[in-house]
């Protein structure tokens, strides 16, 4: 049996109380009927087994409202997870997809890299105190999870979207890494119901990407996920913190205006 332990899978628990603790379409194909998430131009959408017509993945999200998702595949089982959690965020994404698809159709593109980037290992990293994410927006590891380590836990609140993030946590590796948008929040906010917390990330997002910001692939801030608290036993010492290969410097980005 998979292990759902790691705290950076809080998102996805509403579901996973409601599925198989194992990549089942015909479960994930059920539950979606049930929760009605749309294409952005309003079709129903459905996952479905991978078809023979060779329409493209993205076209046919586009065209039709179908998710190809292979049989007992964990990295597709996870997508349509993140399409049940976030579903106006992906739908917007997904259209911006098919948008850049229009324009140049013969190559991806700085667009549809950044966009696939965070699909597969983005997240969203929240905090009601913005000086934690201006230390992870520098880099400064050892400040924020050792130094400030109990500020972290308590008042950084890291929702991953990317399926092929949530795959990997299920056997995490060194150098595990997420493509972030950090995002200051007001007092309060991390007390609301997580329902409520996910309804709202689901709102920024799509907003952000209907309106074709994060075209940059550098533009996502990395976060390498092995030095989360309670991630790995290992992020317990101290001077775990050091290995600078997977706790590296590197250039600032953005911070996302203060939302909620």
């Amino acid at each position: 049996m998979p292990c759902f332990s790691s705290p950076l899978f809080f998102p996805l628990a509403p579901l996973l109380a409601r599925l198989p603790h194992a990549p089942d379409l015909p479960s994930l194909a059920a539950l979606a009927e049930l929760c009605g998430p749309r294409t952005a131009t309003g079709l129903p959408l459905r996952f479905v087994p991978p078809q023979p017509d060779g329409l493209g993945y993205e076209a046919r999200i586009a065209a039709c409202g179908e998710v190809e998702t292979r049989l007992d595949n964990w990295h597709d089982w996870f997508n349509g997870l993140v399409w049940l959690t976030f579903p106006k965020a992906k739908a917007a994404l997904s259209a911006r997809h098919a948008h850049e698809l229009n324009l140049q159709a013969d190559s991806r593109g700085q667009a549809r890299d950044a966009m696939t980037h965070f699909d597969e290992c983005g997240a969203v990293v929240v905090a009601e105190d913005a000086s934690l994410l201006e230390l992870l927006q520098g880099f400064r590891w050892r400040e924020l999870f050792v130094e400030r380590r109990a500020e972290a836990v308590a008042g950084l609140r890291i929702f991953v979207f990317g399926h092929a993030t949530y795959e990997a946590l299920l056997t995490p590796f060194r150098g595990l890494t997420a493509k972030c948008v950090l995002t200051p929040v007001q007092a309060g906010w991390l007390a609301r119901p997580l329902a409520e917390q996910l309804a709202e990330i689901d709102e920024w997002l799509a907003q952000d990407f209907a309106a074709g910001k994060h075209g940059d692939p550098r533009g996502w801030q990395p976060l390498p996920l092995l030095g989360v608290p309670g991630v790995v036993p290992d992020s317990e010492n101290p001077a775990y913190y050091d290995d600078v290969w997977q706790f590296r410097p590197g250039r600032t980005r953005i911070i996302r205006p203060e939302a909620g």
